[in-house]
């Protein structure tokens, strides 16, 4: 192979990998802290492929529990547990424990 094909081929493989770079998308991590039997604020917006740190700051047992029952955290006192977003739309939680504590993700592609 000349030289200047090996140039070629430098070329394109670099553009190839700029390309497949530029493409990838970064997820998130945030947390959804529980205190005095309340949850805290979700973000306003979530991605498929974020993570939600659940962390029960209570003294008591709690879940993170999805209406549609695509999600079922339980959290012992003073744990957390991480969780991968995996699909788009409005998913309305709440606690097993403590069916007043609710929420709501807002999920995005």
């Amino acid at each position: 192979m000349g030289a200047m094909n090996t140039k070629r081929l430098s070329v394109i493989v670099v553009g190839l990998l700029l390309m497949t770079v530029s493409t990838v998308t970064k997820s998130a991590e945030y947390q959804i802290a529980i205190a005095n039997m309340k949850f805290g604020l979700p973000p306003t917006t979530l991605h498929v492929g974020d993570v939600i740190v659940w962390r029960n700051d209570d003294i008591f047992r709690h879940t993170a529990t999805a209406r549609d029952a695509s999600f079922d955290i339980d959290l012992p006192a003073k744990s957390q547990k991480k969780m991968t977003i995996e699909r788009t739309g409005d998913v309305k939680f709440y606690c097993r424990f403590h069916p007043m504590m609710i929420g709501e993700l807002n999920v995005q592609p």
